[in-house]
């Protein structure tokens, strides 16, 4: 359809009328021109674009060659299908490469950001269309940052507790998953759902440390060069210094192999005592027992139990075991939870510290870090079988307990 001198479109109607009438009054005039003229004038459309119009009556009627109205309107919707796939397909490549990888859809501010910086080139519609984001979605984000008093009460509150939760989960050595993190906030008297803890985690791109495969560290000893088995695989005990375990692994460095052994009260899975060496000798794992038993000073008929380890069951360490009153246990040959306890808490250091932190330039190093997982363990880790308390809260509670029942006696 043509279009009058202020760019206006020409009613339908219009033209209809006068293609009608040059075709049905044209033996009237001198010639089809001289009608063209005449009517064009009493209409208000110029000469050139009736003669169009008439042209284009007769190739729709058949009567002339050429490509109909509906073959030049299809030609145009393929046309501009066409652009639009080409301005569809350079907005996805500029946007693969903005957003890299992070999942099937980018996060919201991501997307904002991005229709910011191309708006001037594609325009908002079309990279919305393409990114499937409402337009009215980036308008109102504008909106917001001109006034940040528009954000809903919703937003106000992810805010702050996306800044409480990286609070906790960073001091929480950053190793909490949803369910520790979500335990840690209530303690920390903030208020929020589980859901939401898992939501927000997302959002931050933080999650817990997982655990890798278990690394075998010591060679067994034949059953009959060992200890009875005195626990049975039942590591709970009732009352502290009443069962203990121990176990070592080792952490690759730069200087070669760093070992570390760790003592743990069973009753709440304390670590009582521990050691990093350069050896994996005896007197590696006696080290670590001396501790414990220098900063609990047992009494007698307390179980150490370890595995069937060389250094465990070694003349000198079962001597140092019968000096201090406490009866050596060891697990039973071939059996996975022979000291699975043990083996738990060990592989929390691996997945917390050593897997987490390393590459390791030497034991110093290896060191260092141990003595600060160590104490964040006892004094700052929720444990789940605990009820979400910490080793060092949970003996404080039965402590309590035991001089209320003396009270009460």
């Amino acid at each position: 359809m043509g279009k009058t001198k202020n760019g206006a479109r020409y009613p339908e109607e219009l033209r209809a009328r006068a293609v009608r009438m040059v075709l049905d009054h044209e033996s009237e005039y001198a010639s089809r021109s001289a009608a063209i003229l005449s009517i064009s004038q009493k209409v208000g459309c110029s000469r050139d674009i009736l003669r169009i119009w008439v042209k284009q009556h007769e190739t729709d009627a058949g009567k002339r060659d050429g490509l109909t109205t509906t073959e030049r309107d299809r030609i145009k919707e393929l046309e501009r299908e066409n652009r639009q796939l080409r301005q569809a397909n350079e907005i996805l490549k500029k946007a693969s490469a903005y957003f890299c990888s992070g999942g099937a859809r980018p996060p919201i501010p991501q997307m904002i950001a991005f229709i910011k910086d191309q708006r001037s080139v594609h325009g908002v519609e079309p990279i919305c269309r393409v990114l499937q984001i409402a337009p009215s979605t980036f308008y109102e984000n504008l909106a917001i940052e001109r006034d940040p008093s528009r954000v809903s009460d919703r937003a106000k509150r992810d805010a702050y507790l996306r800044k409480e939760m990286a609070d906790v989960w960073t001091k929480n050595r950053s190793v909490y998953g949803a369910r520790k993190l979500w335990h840690a906030m209530k303690r920390d008297k903030i208020d929020v759902a589980r859901c939401t803890v898992e939501r927000l985690m997302r959002q931050l791109g933080i999650q817990g440390v997982r655990r890798g495969k278990k690394i075998k560290t010591t060679q067994g000893q034949p059953a009959d060069q060992c200890p009875l088995d005195k626990v049975n695989r039942q590591f709970r005990a009732s009352q502290p210094n009443e069962l203990w375990v121990s176990d070592f692994t080792f952490v690759s460095t730069w200087r070669g192999f760093v070992y570390v052994a760790f003592v743990i009260d069973t009753f709440a899975n304390r670590i009582v005592g521990w050691k990093a060496s350069t050896t994996q000798d005896t007197q590696f794992v006696l080290d670590a027992l001396e501790q414990a038993i220098h900063a609990r000073k047992p009494a007698e008929n307390l179980i150490h139990n370890s595995d069937r380890g060389s250094q465990y069951v070694s003349i000198k360490y079962t001597e140092r075991l019968a000096d201090a009153g406490l009866e050596p246990s060891v697990g039973s040959v071939g059996d996975s939870y022979d000291n699975a306890l043990a083996e738990t808490i060990i592989g929390l250091f691996k997945t917390e510290v050593i897997n987490r932190l390393g590459p390791w330039k030497s034991k110093d190093q290896v060191e260092w870090e141990t003595l600060q997982w160590v104490d964040w363990f006892n004094y700052e880790r929720l444990l789940e079988p605990l009820g979400y308390i910490t080793p060092v809260e949970a003996e404080e509670k039965y402590e309590q307990a035991l001089k209320s029942d003396k009270i009460a006696a």
